[in-house]
């Protein structure tokens, strides 16, 4: 039942489920996607249950955000090893 959940949870659009769930397609497949997904549901019900707290939705943007300077490092790299020079500056918006 509760990788039909995960199923469901997966589907979803701008949602912390539906965006773990493609975020981890390329790396496992998708089955093994839906089961990892399964996994953080049943985390996520264990502490619901022991603090007695609602499900807090994370949102999409959440892992992005989480991992923002390692991403830019990262994008950083792969452009100067492709040959380029980059300099990074913020936009006034961000």
């Amino acid at each position: 039942m509760l990788v039909q959940a995960a199923w469901a949870a997966s589907r979803t659009k701008k949602t912390y489920l539906g965006a773990k769930y493609k975020r981890r397609i390329p790396r496992t497949g998708k089955k093994k996607a839906l089961i990892a997904i399964a996994r953080t549901m049943l985390v996520s019900i264990y502490h619901m249950i022991r603090t007695k707290q609602p499900y807090a939705e994370l949102g999409v943007d959440y892992l992005e955000n989480l991992y923002k300077e390692r991403t830019i490092k990262n994008l950083k790299k792969r452009i100067e090893n492709l040959g380029y020079s980059v300099e990074i500056k913020t936009s006034q918006g961000a």
